[in-house]
């Protein structure tokens, strides 16, 4: 076990390490001058040189890099060159959203994908499993930011059960939670649909073995060998869904953060594009990069932990 924590460690760095000079290289080929655009067209060349120099954009490629890099090992991102405030802070702002809304998100995924990827393999070949898949198809279908549109004008401005948009912050858990539903549900939808399928998908394929059989045959029933046999071995196909899903929700909820007006990671990084705020963007990519490699790390731990041959071979 130790030697596959090891090595699943080492490429962890590594795969960091190539993340940030791939993405310090697209940034620096991207058309167009942070000082320029600060300071707008009629700004006289001295000027801009001026600024340029203030942020360090005439060093080096090399040096850059380096000073990025070594300034994010001590948790310092630089200083963002529209809001003058250390990106640290604007991560951390917006992290409080975005982290609580992509948890949220995934917690309702799962709770509607495991009971409906459960009854459809149950019920395979039959009415319930037909009506699942079919759900599931719909939920796969809808685009998110018209089925967010839809939450909006039914459960905000007609039934008005839940804030139409905005963030009040977390000083009232409760008001947080209720400003975060909608944005939840409308995430949730599609990747509870895909993790049914999924789920069912493994289900059926493990119900199929030999070991299932025998277990059916020693007098249990379906649903007794599913739940206590054949969800353990499925669970490898639904934790790489898991992962990728809260992976997703955490940096690809551009378009619902604004159709809610919610201050997150997604509207950061959008906001930083526009502005030619590069330091943002490298930091904010670096550290969804860090985030994405971070949970497929703990994703490849908990099949060590479910799987066992996967410990033998370490």
């Amino acid at each position: 076990m130790l030697r596959y924590l090891l090595g699943r460690l080492i490429s962890l760095g590594l795969s960091l390490l190539v993340a940030s000079l791939v993405i310090f290289t697209v940034i620096e080929v991207v058309p167009g001058d942070p000082a320029a655009y600060m300071l707008g067209l009629n700004a006289s060349e001295d000027t801009v040189a001026a600024l340029r120099e203030r942020l360090g954009l005439n060093a080096a490629p090399p040096i850059r890099y380096l000073g990025w890099i070594t300034g994010m090992a001590r948790g310092d991102f630089g200083l963002s060159y529209t809001y003058k405030v250390p990106v640290a802070d604007l991560v951390a702002q917006r992290l409080a959203v975005s982290l609580p809304l992509a948890a949220y998100a995934l917690a309702l995924a799962t709770l509607i994908a495991f009971p409906a990827g459960l009854l459809a393999a149950a019920r395979r070949g039959r009415a319930a499993d037909a009506a699942v898949m079919g759900a599931t198809q719909i939920g796969i279908a809808l685009p998110n930011f018209w089925f967010a549109m839809l939450l909006v004008l039914v459960f905000a401005l007609h039934w008005q059960i839940f804030p139409a948009g905005g963030f009040p912050g977390w000083q009232s858990v409760g008001a947080g939670l209720r400003a975060l539903t909608l944005p939840a549900i409308a995430l949730a939808l599609p990747q509870a649909a895909i993790l049914a399928r999924v789920l069912r998908s493994a289900l059926i394929e493990t119900l199929d073995q030999d070991y299932i059989r025998t277990a059916r045959a020693k007098g249990l029933t379906r649903g007794q060998t599913i739940l206590h046999h054949a969800l353990r071995n499925a669970m490898i196909p639904v934790l790489t869904i898991l992962g990728m899903q809260f992976s997703f929700l955490i940096a690809g909820a551009i378009i619902i953060e604004n159709v809610f007006y919610l201050p997150g990671l997604g509207r950061l990084i959008f906001q930083a594009i526009t502005q030619r705020d590069l330091i943002v963007v490298e930091s904010v990519v670096m550290i969804l990069v860090f985030a994405v490699i971070l949970v497929t790390f703990l994703v490849d731990l908990a099949y060590a932990a479910i799987d066992p041959r996967l410990r033998k071979r370490a």
